[in-house]
């Protein structure tokens, strides 16, 4: 553990996030808790602990800094959507304790899970919901103010079923993705004026060699989330 306390550390100076050693505790117990519950509810398919923490938690890290950019340090509610283990909600929820987070899977063990670890980590600002994202703002009347997702689905389909719990007034979808996704984009696009791409954001993740970027999107003036 303690290999992966200093990879953590040294992850978060590069990202230039000042985390409390209260913080870091909660990630290395959340990676822990991720490992423990692996073995029976399969959540992710990397297994080794050291991959875990590159490829899941300093992955979700990365987006941290963006959106405290985008959001001012402002209190405000998260969704985020196909969360699987929690990635990166969990790790929102922890770094961010302004933000409420809800985590939403179509899994009732994935969902399960983000409670136990809400529970666990006592985190009174996580929240996990089986539910599928389309019909989440009529079970909630809950309008969200950040619709964020993770490796889940095209640009398309992930507006097309959240748009209707994104706040209506200012409210931003944070999409990390992989290489920049171009074809995705451009299909987007052909879609019609009703999404504005204000900002394809270059991420760096400590220790991975791969290309990372977050797509924001908001909705376009003058259309209705």
């Amino acid at each position: 553990m303690s290999d992966l306390r200093q990879t953590l550390q040294a992850g978060l100076r590069q990202l230039q996030l000042g985390l409390d050693d209260r913080q870091v505790d909660l990630l290395l117990d959340y990676l822990g808790l991720l490992q423990k519950w692996n073995k029976v509810y399969n959540l992710t398919a990397v297994r080794d602990p050291a991959e875990m923490m590159t490829h899941h938690l300093l992955d979700s890290l990365a987006a941290i800094g963006p959106l405290q950019r985008q959001t001012q340090g402002r209190a405000l509610q998260l969704l985020d959507v196909g969360s699987g283990g929690g990635l990166p909600g969990v790790v929102i929820a922890i770094a961010c304790p302004e933000i409420q987070v809800t985590c939403v899977d179509t899994v009732a063990k994935k969902a399960a899970f983000i409670q136990q670890a809400a529970a666990t980590l006592k985190l009174p600002n996580l929240h996990g919901l089986h539910a599928r994202v389309e019909s989440l703002n009529a079970l909630s009347g809950q309008a969200y103010d950040v619709i964020c997702s993770r490796a889940f689905a095209s640009l398309v389909d992930f507006i097309h079923w959240s748009r209707s719990a994104l706040n209506p007034d200012g409210g931003l979808w944070l999409a990390m993705k992989g290489k920049y996704p171009a074809e995705e984009l451009a299909a987007l696009k052909a879609e019609g004026p009703t999404v504005d791409v204000f900002h394809v954001e270059q991420l760096v993740v400590p220790g991975l060699e791969a290309e990372r970027c977050i797509v924001w999107m908001r909705s376009a003036a003058g259309v209705g989330a």
